[in-house]
């Protein structure tokens, strides 16, 4: 029987190769043909959602919660800060607009908020929250109210603004490593305004500075017709049977009315803006009989960002990053960890 041993060893050695060297040939090919996932996936898994074309992305962002009053509702609120954040870009600036100009405004509205809730800044804002859904703040609606309102583009205009999150996901805009007061309005008049000329305010990068592209939105000019009267009891004034009405003494950097003197009344640009709900503190005026039509140019209070003017930057090329740094003067892009790891430290 020994000498049977090697005959038998030799048999199975060559039914073991047998087996082997197949599956060594074939292994060196084995990725040639995997279309997407880690070696060693299982691609069968959860294939339908990632092939879901009507599939709605969400964020989650549990760590960092904002309290916005709903003032349609009168409560509060409590939205995960980068869901908060494709709420108001939604409703703050025009969907169709450039991507990179959405992602400015993405940038803007999370510095804006950081900016708040770092400082622990709610005046203005009813007990328990720590921002409205108004222009005091910002604009900002829910996803119920976006789908009521999107309809049946819903699926691809909030994709659009998701992916402008995502993309300057973390990110925020600082001076001197503090963030800032990121402003931002609809339309400038070819300029925007130091913020000390609007308002009591200076701020290093809030500075006027040219927005020619401005001129290409519908919203450039408007017109508005007020009686004598009414524009007299509005204003306070009393500017008589004659052609002219009082005399701008003073205009700002921006090119706005700075100061009008109505016979010794003075009054600012920003004070007859508000008390005669004009589009802009950018107007000129005439008397036409027993009215006052007046014509503005600008849509906001023109400090900070102009939205259409950063929307004419990225039809131009501009990215995010120079769209934010043309209108904030000064400023660094900065990550938002570090200030909002102040915010959850509280809770």
């Amino acid at each position: 029987m020994k000498k049977f041993k090697p005959l038998i060893l030799l048999a199975s050695l060559l039914i073991a190769l047998t087996l082997i060297i197949p599956a060594v040939l074939v292994l060196p090919f084995s990725g040639e043909h995997q279309a997407s996932g880690k070696l060693g996936e299982d691609l069968t898994k959860g294939g339908s959602q990632t092939n879901e074309v009507n599939a709605t992305p969400s964020i989650t962002d549990p760590a960092v919660e904002v309290a916005v009053f709903r003032s349609a509702k009168s409560k509060i609120e409590n939205v995960q800060l980068e869901n908060y954040l494709v709420g108001v870009v939604a409703a703050e600036m025009n969907v169709d607009f450039k991507e990179e100009a959405l992602k400015a405004q993405a940038l803007a509205a999370r510095t804006y908020i950081v900016n708040k809730l770092v400082n622990k800044d709610t005046i203005g804002v009813p007990k328990g929250a720590q921002v409205t859904d108004t222009q005091n703040n910002q604009v900002y609606k829910n996803d119920d109210e976006l789908r009521m309102q999107w309809g049946v583009d819903y699926e691809w205009k909030r994709k659009k603004i998701l992916d402008a999150v995502r993309a300057t996901g973390g990110q925020i805009l600082t001076y001197d490593g503090k963030p800032i007061d990121a402003l931002f309005f609809s339309t400038g008049n070819g300029y925007t305004e130091n913020s000390e000329d609007y308002w009591s305010s200076k701020f290093p990068y809030l500075r006027s500075v040219s927005s020619p592209w401005d001129k290409k939105s519908p919203k450039f000019t408007s017109q508005k017709v007020l009686g004598v009267k009414e524009f007299e009891a509005k204003l306070g004034v009393k500017i008589g049977a004659g052609s002219t009405i009082g005399k701008i003494v003073e205009r700002t950097t921006g090119k706005r009315v700075g100061k009008v003197d109505f016979n010794g009344k003075v009054l600012t640009g920003k004070d007859i803006r508000d008390k005669l709900d004009l589009r802009s503190s950018d107007f000129a005026w005439e008397r036409k009989g027993e009215n006052i039509v007046i014509t503005t140019k600008g849509f906001g209070h023109g400090v900070g960002m102009s939205q259409y003017g950063a929307n004419g930057m990225a039809e131009e090329g501009a990215d995010y990053q120079e769209i934010v740094k043309h209108y904030y003067q000064g400023v660094e892009i900065s990550p938002a960890d570090p200030m909002l790891a102040t915010v959850t430290a509280r809770k």
